[in-house]
Formats: structure tokens, C-alpha cells, sequence
């Protein structure tokens, strides 16, 4: 995909690479499954709010585990600041310009093997003044002026002092669904702390762009009304600001972004009725403003309000692909200075939370480069790569991305991203149609994604569709998926595989539809429905029937909210009442024996939101009737892989699996 302008209505370090460093399409070796799945070399990049330190996490040499590492722009030099033997450094977060709070993570074992929490530390930018401020596991006995396990991380406050904010979800079930979240301003330096008031059941907090906790979500499980409550001045009262359904949108509903300190309040909200756009909310009439100030043409607004210092610099929105809508002249013209010097890729400016600051950080990517890490220096004009993600992706060996939209058959437009192996169109290619999960998501961004490259790599095209019921697209597209699972959610899928076909892309004879959770029921639904559009299929954590949702297992917990299955599954899959037939009908455990195609099946044993018995459910129904069967159990994973090595061995096997039956030397029919 070319990076376009889209319509808007607006009322480690010395890596050797070029402004040219896109090179050409390239034959050469396939890149191993390591490249794609292995945890990235260099992540986490985030300026000081002076922008003169850059802390980014690196792994170790030896162990792996990532350390966190400060680069000094004046002095040039980088010295790793917190390290351990048994954790990975994880979130990273500035306290002020010389100081770091961070937590960590055990990254060498798998989520159901998880046995301490993150902690929370800090650290000074050379290294001295470690500070552990919360405990990781719930039978510590806390040192003096040390928060219990629960604590973690808050919104990033001012920057301007020793403080943060951390929060607590507190819990009276024994699944640990939260019943509310407390909020605390922790001390750094002498883990002091201070309790902030808060409305029943709160959910969420916004800061306002000096730091202060300004507006306040809550919920409470089983209820459908959400409410919104603010603080003004400096009150330490929170007074009720509006409630409204949940599970039912209308014109007055929204979702709040950022507060800025001049007491301007920036929300989303589908006022149209279709498209969310960017408003803001006045509160002497206690309703939206009249008109949006940013409105996407094709896309709902999703992105950030570049707030500094009580000034709105831009906002960072995501259409097709990426970009940001400056006001601010300078950084404009800023803007436009590095698309010169990177034409190729997506570049998106961090900005320091101190404006006039030399440092710039770019963070630089497109469909066939992972992210690479540059600063800009304001002074020189120069750009200086400070580290790469995964610096032995080779571009010229990735395939391109492109979005288009097709007429189902109903004639709704659906957004589907296509990506071609290396060596782009020309040929039919077989192809793996790729379902997303969710599936009240948006699916698909443009960049570079590491499953569907490793795909691409090995000459597959693969697809994957914004079926009605994704999010991103307007109300009225997600409106329309409204218990559509199995059915027009489905033919979305199909129509979309038929338009790969009639448009040369895809081998009808080599087709395998493919996805995880929803995607995983949406492969086998696939299979039930189109039997002959569909050489095979591959589900991993999918789910296999919806009544097992509301119903679960003796046997396995889930993560599901009374709320969800109580008002939203019914509105939005089905009502177990009401559709009864349908949820029979759309079911893949109860229509197991129609799928006569080979299957691969994969399951985490810790899984909470699409718990085992789903797949060991399916998987023995499916076998009385189906020979071509492979089952995959990770008894330390849960929805998804997290270590490495699962991830190396689940798409390893995916790859053979694709290349028995729609690979260059598969039979077919």
C-alpha cells in the first residue's frame, strides 16, 4: 500500500541504515519462523519528558530476558539501568526527566505457568536509586512503604515531580471479575502514598494533560448503564456528569479521550449515527458540541490528542493507515521534513511532554518493515536510527499489502486487506483466507504483522476481511453483524474469498480459511457452509459453540462478565431463548459431521475466554466422522501463545499443514 493522504474534515543504537533503506524485491532463502516469532530485539522506545534520555528494553545476550536500557542524547552514551536473572522488564513509564518506573514480566514461561505479579520499580536514569515500591507475589510480607501485589501501573501523571499514579482492581468474586478500581498517588523515592477519592465502582480514570484525575468511568457488573463522573478545579468531589446504556449507543453516548487543562473535554461519539468522529463536550449545556472537529471519511476516529503544555498540537488517527493531523504549524512542516527524508514508510513523531525540546522519536514502519526507532535531532535536521524491532526481517523478502472494498452479496461494502507474497500480482496464488477475531474489533492495520507475512514468505496470498460486525467502519457496519455469527457475518467471509478468486488472485482449487477465537469458529463455520470453497482449515482458541459460552463447564472458568452474557451476547450473538434454532444451526460442535475437510486444530489449556473444552468438545465430535484431524495442546498457554517457542512450533506446523494440502505439491480436486 502506497501512504496516501486521507480525507479529513477538520473544523541498539548506531545501527547502520540509510534514508534509503527500502531495498528492492529480492530472491533469496526463506526467512526462518525465528525471524517472525521470536521476541523483538529492541522495543519499548520512550522519550524523558525533555526528550534528552530514550529508554527502550533490550534483551540480554545470554539469558534473553530484556533489561531496561537508558540512551543519552548529549553525552551519547547507553547504559543498561535494571536488569534480573528471573524477569523481563516490561511497561516502562517516565516519573520525571531523571527518574523511571517500571514493572516486569516472566517472558520464559507460558500464561498458565504465571505465578508472580508485575511488581512495580523505579529507577534513576544512570542507574542508581532502585526502589522497589510493589510486591509480586500475594505471600510477600512488604517492606516498609511497599504497595501488596495488586498494584500496578496508572495513566501517566505530569512528569514534574517524584509522583505517579498506580491503581488496584478490587474483587469479591472468586473468578477475580473486578467490582471496581482504586486509584493511589505513589511517592518514587519514599514509596509514600496518597488516596484518591473516587465514585462507586469506578472503572477508569482520565488525567488531564497537567496531570490531574479530571473524569471517571463506572460500571458495575451485571448492569448495562455505564456513567461518567468529573472533578472541576480543585475539588476533590466528583460529581455526576451523564450515564447512558452500555450495550445500546444513541446520540448522546461517548467515549472519553483526553481533558485538557483549560477544562476542555475531547470524546468520540457516533452522533451521526454512523461514523464515530472526534467532539468535544460542552458542559454548561451537558451535551456534545454541535459540530465534530475531526471527522474520517470511510473510517470511525480512533487515535490521540497530541496535548503539551494546555496546547493542541495535533491529533494522531488511524484510517486506512496512519497519520496525523497537525495544527501546530511547526511540527507540520516537521512532519513533512522526515516523509522526505523516509518516503517509504509510516512515520509517526513522539513528542516529549516539554515542548521546544531538541529530540524528536520516529517510530518508522510500512507493510514489508517491522519497526525501526529513529531520533530526530531539531537542531542538525538529522535523523539518527537508534535501533530496529527485528533487524533480520528482510523487506524485499515480504509481501505488500493493499485495502479494497468489495460488494457482498447483499451489496454492503466490506474493507478487506489483501497481501501478496514477494513478487506481487501477476499469477493465482494459493491462499490462506485469514478471519480476524473478536470479532467486535477492527481486524486489520496497516504494517507489518508477523503472521501474515510468515504466510506471504512462503508464497501464500492471504486475505482478510472486515466482515460486517467488525468495528472501525461505522455503526451501521458493525450494526449489521448483530447476531449474524455463522450467517451474513460468514457470507462476508465467502463473498470476499470469491472476489480473490474472480480477480485472479487465488487458486480456487487452493484455498484454506483460517483464525483464532471468533476467526477459529468463523474457519470452521467456513467449512460447515462452503465445504467447496475450502481445501482445509486451521482454528486455534476458537470458539466451537456459542451455547457453551453462556453455559461453560464444570470443569474450566471463564473471564466472561455477567453484564456481556446478561444484555450484550443476547443483543448481539443470540438469545438462548429466543434463538434456540439459530445457535443450534451456527454451531460447529453440533455440525461437526459436516466437515469433511482436513482440519487443524490448537488450544491452550489455560484458557479463560475461550476455555479447553471447546476444542476437546469439537475435537471428539469431529474425529467420528473425519480422519484428517490434528490436534495441538499447550498446556501452558491460554488465548493465544506467548512464549516463542509454541509460537515457532504452532506456525512450523502450519506451514507443513498448508503445504500437504494447498501447496505447490498438494492434490487437488
Amino acid at each position: 500500500m502506497k501512504k496516501t493522504q486521507h480525507l479529513i474534515h477538520s473544523g541498539l543504537l548506531g545501527l547502520a541504515i540509510t534514508a534509503a533503506w527500502l531495498p528492492a524485491r529480492a530472491a533469496g532463502s526463506v526467512p526462518p519462523a525465528e525471524s517472525f516469532f521470536n521476541y523483538p530485539a529492541f522495543t519499548g522506545a520512550t522519550l524523558s519528558p525533555t526528550g534528552r534520555y530514550l529508554a527502550v528494553r533490550v534483551p540480554h545476550e545470554q539469558n534473553g530476558r530484556y533489561m531496561l536500557a537508558v540512551y543519552d542524547s548529549v553525552q551519547h552514551k547507553i547504559n543498561v539501568v535494571a536488569k534480573f536473572g528471573t524477569r523481563d522488564v516490561a511497561d516502562i513509564q517516565w516519573v520525571n526527566d531523571e527518574r523511571i518506573l517500571f514493572n516486569t514480566a516472566d517472558k520464559q514461561v507460558g500464561q498458565g505457568e504465571t505465578v508472580n505479579g508485575p511488581g512495580l520499580w523505579a529507577v534513576n536514569a544512570d542507574g542508581s536509586g532502585m526502589r522497589q515500591l510493589v510486591t509480586t507475589n500475594s505471600l510477600d510480607s512488604s517492606g516498609p512503604r511497599m504497595l501488596a501485589w495488586n498494584y500496578f501501573m496508572g495513566p501517566v501523571g505530569a512528569q514534574d515531580s517524584e509522583w505517579v499514579y498506580v491503581l488496584s482492581g478490587v474483587s469479591n468474586d472468586l473468578q477475580g471479575k473486578l467490582d471496581y478500581v482504586n486509584m493511589l498517588r505513589l511517592n518514587t523515592l519514599t514509596g509514600r502514598t496518597e488516596g484518591i477519592k473516587r465514585p462507586a465502582n469506578a472503572q477508569a480514570y482520565t488525567l488531564d494533560d497537567a496531570g490531574k484525575p479530571r473524569l471517571v468511568s463506572a460500571h458495575t457488573d451485571g448492569s448495562r448503564t455505564v456513567s461518567f463522573h468529573i472533578r472541576e478545579g480543585d475539588s476533590e468531589e466528583w460529581r455526576l456528569l451523564t450515564t447512558f446504556d452500555a450495550y445500546k449507543p444513541n446520540s448522546g453516548s461517548f467515549m472519553p479521550l483526553s481533558y485538557a487543562r483549560d477544562g476542555t473535554l475531547y470524546v468520540s461519539s457516533n452522533k451521526d449515527g454512523d461514523k464515530t468522529a472526534l467532539y468535544t463536550y460542552d458542559f454548561k449545556a451537558n451535551k456534545l458540541a454541535e459540530k465534530p472537529l475531526v471527522q474520517l471519511e470511510n473510517h470511525d476516529f480512533r487515535g490521540d490528542l497530541l496535548l503539551r503544555e494546555g496546547k493542541l498540537l495535533g491529533i494522531h488517527y488511524e484510517a486506512d493507515a496512519e497519520g496525523t493531523l497537525w495544527f501546530d504549524p511547526e511540527y507540520k512542516a516537521l512532519q513533512d521534513e522526515i516523509d522526505q527524508q523516509l518516503p517509504s514508510t509510516i512515520n509517526n513523531l513522539r513528542i516529549p511532554r516539554r515542548t521546544g525540546t531538541p529530540n524528536v522519536l520516529v517510530t518508522s514502519y510500512s507493510d514489508v518493515q517491522p519497526v525501526i526507532y529513529f531520533l530526530y535531532d531539531r537542531s542538525t535536521r538529522k535523523l539518527q536510527p537508534v535501533g530496529q524491532t527485528r533487524p533480520q526481517i528482510k523487506p524485499g523478502q515480504m509481501g505488500t499489502q493493499d485495502v479494497v472494498r468489495i460488494a457482498a452479496r447483499d451489496g454492503r461494502q466490506v474493507p478487506v486487506q489483501l497481501t501478496l507474497p514477494p513478487g506481487g500480482a501477476g499469477k493465482k496464488y494459493p491462499m490462506v483466507v485469514m478471519v480476524h477475531g473478536g470479532p467486535y474489533v477492527r481486524g486489520v492495520h496497516y504494517g507489518w504483522n508477523r503472521e501474515t507475512q510468515f504466510l506471504a514468505s512462503r508464497g501464500y496470498a492471504v486475505l482478510e476481511p472486515e466482515f460486517r460486525g467488525s468495528t472501525g467502519y461505522g455503526y451501521k457496519h458493525f450494526k449489521a453483524g448483530l447476531k449474524q455469527w455463522g450467517l451474513k457475518m460468514q457470507d462476508d467471509i465467502a463473498d470476499a474469498t470469491r472476489w480473490a478468486i474472480a480477480q485472479g488472485y487465488a487458486d480456487p482449487q487452493r484455498i484454506c480459511i483460517a483464525g483464532a477465537s471468533y476467526g477459529g469458529y468463523a474457519t470452521l463455520m467456513g467449512l460447515v457452509n462452503d465445504p467447496e470453497l475450502y481445501q482445509c482449515g486451521i482454528d486455534w482458541v476458537g470458539v466451537t459453540d456459542i451455547n457453551l459460552m453462556y453455559n461453560g463447564h464444570w470443569r474450566f472458568s471463564d473471564d466472561m462478565s455477567e453484564s456481556w452474557k446478561k444484555y450484550g451476547m443476547p443483543e448481539m450473538v443470540g438469545d438462548q431463548a429466543k434463538d434456540a434454532a439459530q445457535l443450534k444451526a451456527t454451531s460447529p460442535l453440533e455440525q461437526a459431521a459436516r466437515i469433511k475437510r482436513p482440519v487443524l486444530l490448537a488450544y491452550g489449556a489455560d484458557d479463560r475466554r475461550v476455555p479447553l473444552i471447546h476444542g476437546l468438545a469439537f475435537r471428539d465430535a469431529l474425529v467420528q466422522t473425519n480422519k484428517q484431524v490434528e490436534w495441538i495442546q499447550y498446556d501452558e498457554e491460554g488465548h493465544g501463545w506467548q512464549l516463542p517457542k509454541n509460537n515457532i512450533d504452532f506456525w512450523t506446523r502450519v506451514e507443513k499443514f498448508l503445504g500437504k494440502h494447498i501447496g505447490a505439491g498438494a492434490k487437488t480436486e
